[in-house]
């Protein structure tokens, strides 16, 4: 190769890769592309409620968040977005509190719960 047409490709090879030292600039598809994959990648989680009574409270992490019923179906679950571990409690005047915790694992999950009516031995009314 002479040394004229080597010349002429190295110009054409950086003019095209916009030289070694140049940064070339994503376009915002791509940007926005990342963006949502990496926020998709973060652990979320679903938590349907199956409560006994079904009109028991739903805290989540110390804030009330409605009632069991309003997160009984597959449209309508308590959606933790946040990673980490979740403080979740059931409570209702005359039954003892139910408290789990919960980490999201990007699955949905049921969660079943029975409260035990307070003045019980076992759980059997007197």
């Amino acid at each position: 190769m002479t040394t004229r047409r080597r010349t002429a490709v190295l110009a054409l090879m950086l003019t095209l890769t916009g030289g070694c030292a140049a940064k070339q600039e994503q376009p915002a598809t791509v940007a926005r592309a990342e963006q949502l994959m990496a926020s998709n990648s973060a652990k979320r989680g679903d938590l349907v409620l199956r409560c006994e009574p079904a009109d028991a409270q739903v805290l989540l992490d110390g804030v009330e968040q409605g009632t069991c019923t309003d997160f009984a179906g597959v449209s309508r679950s308590l959606r933790l977005g946040a990673a980490g571990f979740h403080q979740v409690v059931v409570k209702k005047r005359g039954f003892y509190p139910y408290t789990t915790y919960y980490e999201p694992s990007g699955a949905r999950v049921t969660l079943k719960v029975k409260l035990r009516p307070v003045g019980t031995e076992g759980g059997v009314s007197p």
